[in-house]
């Protein structure tokens, strides 16, 4: 514990005349805990008080999804009494702060000795679409990790929480989710018990991000990953954030994987399969994120480990040709016997425009349905924007940034790093403090 706030206990004033001296309960700690110790229980000294003085105790606990924070005062006090009180200064899920107060004027009344007033067990998190970093430390968040927030809360939280009492001040250090933006973790409150709070945020500056286009060609990249890196970083403009795409197609004997990093608006991450074996493979896997270079993503395992591993089909009777290229495909393609389940050849193209890449895909392979479509008329993966235009559909205009562009591709070639991630939590002190057992 910080020697400021164990000072706060040590401050007695006159007496009044003929006031009976009281024994109080007296003690202090400062921790950081896993959030799976909640309810904790605490253990304290005693002390007798000057005559008049009181009994207080102050409780305040600040938690995330990962950790908690917990100051605890006990001590004398000339304040006038006050019922025990529990303000809720910011509520979850995602960041919340709560605190509980008391004085008294009884012997040993300052008694409280578990944080069960103050905790409710969390229920089933439903996650959103946003990820932040979470950290509560007295110390040091430069390496915290990472978290999808809850559905409820879509904005990420960075600043520190000054906690002062006779005379000195300790810095908390707070990341976490928050349901609205702004610098009012502590809704207004400026004082719990004897102790004097101030919140300082984080200027929300622009983010860096990794930046650069991948492009693989194979036969195996559905099955084997490959890696997945950029050394060059992108300056996001304000309201961006960070993204990582992978888009992956596969006709059997050629497959072809194009990757992007940078910064985007867009946020609507998912890992989905667009178009299932036997036949034509089409998936994709897109992240956002909000912290500097989160789009940290070292290799394509994060799609190939997502898709099933069905056992290899039995050829089946139908023939037909296939190909992958960027560009179009030549009337010459190879034909290659279908697996048992499809039935119906398909020949078409997929423009692809946003996040470095401007190019068309000819694919020709096996599908199941001769309505097969490999998009489902999906208009967007990740940061791209994409358009399937089948052979025999009606004619459709590539994307507008595709007008006019030559056939072949245009890809910006990059490669990538990873963040090491780590949390931070503190130790007790001055007090026993033990997780609650009912």
């Amino acid at each position: 514990m910080s020697p400021a706030l164990m000072l706060a206990l040590l401050g007695i004033t006159l007496a009044l005349p003929g006031a009976r001296a009281l024994d109080c309960y007296f003690g202090g700690a400062e921790t950081v805990r896993n959030v799976s110790e909640q309810p904790l229980q605490w253990t304290t000294s005693q002390k007798n008080c000057g005559e008049g003085l009181g009994c207080q105790e102050t409780v305040m606990i600040a938690q995330n999804e990962l950790s908690l924070y917990l100051v605890l005062l006990k001590g004398c006090t000339q304040a006038a009494n006050q019922e025990a009180r529990v303000t809720e200064h910011t509520t979850g899920p995602g960041l919340s702060i709560i605190s509980y107060t008391r004085v008294c004027r009884e012997n040993l009344c300052n008694d409280l000795a578990t944080s069960l007033p103050l905790w409710t067990p969390s229920p089933p998190k439903v996650p959103g679409s946003v990820r932040c970093p979470a950290c509560l430390s007295t110390e040091s968040c430069l390496s915290a990790p990472e978290l999808t927030c809850p559905a409820e809360s879509s904005h990420c939280y960075s600043g520190v929480l000054h906690l002062t009492a006779g005379g000195g001040t300790t810095r908390l250090q707070v990341q976490g989710c928050i349901s609205q933006p702004g610098c009012n973790l502590l809704n207004g409150t400026q004082e719990v018990g004897p102790i004097s709070l101030q919140e300082t945020c984080y200027p929300q500056g622009n983010l860096t991000c990794h930046r650069g286009v991948m492009l693989r060609m194979s036969a195996s990249l559905s099955q084997d990953p490959v890696k997945w890196s950029t050394p060059a970083e992108q300056q996001c403009n304000p309201g961006e954030v960070c993204q990582e795409t992978l888009l992956l197609i596969d006709v059997g004997h050629r497959s072809i994987l194009l990757g992007s990093k940078g910064c985007s608006q867009i946020r609507t991450p998912a890992t989905t399969i667009h178009s299932r074996p036997p036949g034509v493979l089409v998936a994709s896997y897109a992240r956002v994120c909000s912290s500097d270079y989160c789009n940290s993503a070292a290799s394509s395992s994060v799609l190939v480990n997502a898709l099933p591993r069905p056992a290899a089909p039995a050829p089946g009777h139908l023939q037909c040709p296939s190909c992958l290229v960027l560009g179009s495909c030549s009337e010459s393609s190879n034909v290659v016997t279908c697996p048992q389940g499809t039935s119906h050849c398909y020949k078409g193209q997929i423009f692809l425009s946003g996040g470095g890449v401007t190019s068309p895909v000819g694919i020709q392979g096996c599908v199941a349905h001769p309505s097969s479509t490999l998009l489902s008329r999906r208009q967007t993966i990740g940061v791209f924007n994409v358009l399937e235009e089948r052979e025999g559909d009606d004619k459709v205009d590539p994307p507008p940034i595709l007008s006019g562009a030559a056939p072949g591709p245009s890809l910006a070639w990059v490669v990538g790093l990873g963040l090491s991630l780590a949390l931070w939590c503190g130790a007790p002190s001055l007090l026993t403090l033990f997780p609650h057992n009912p």
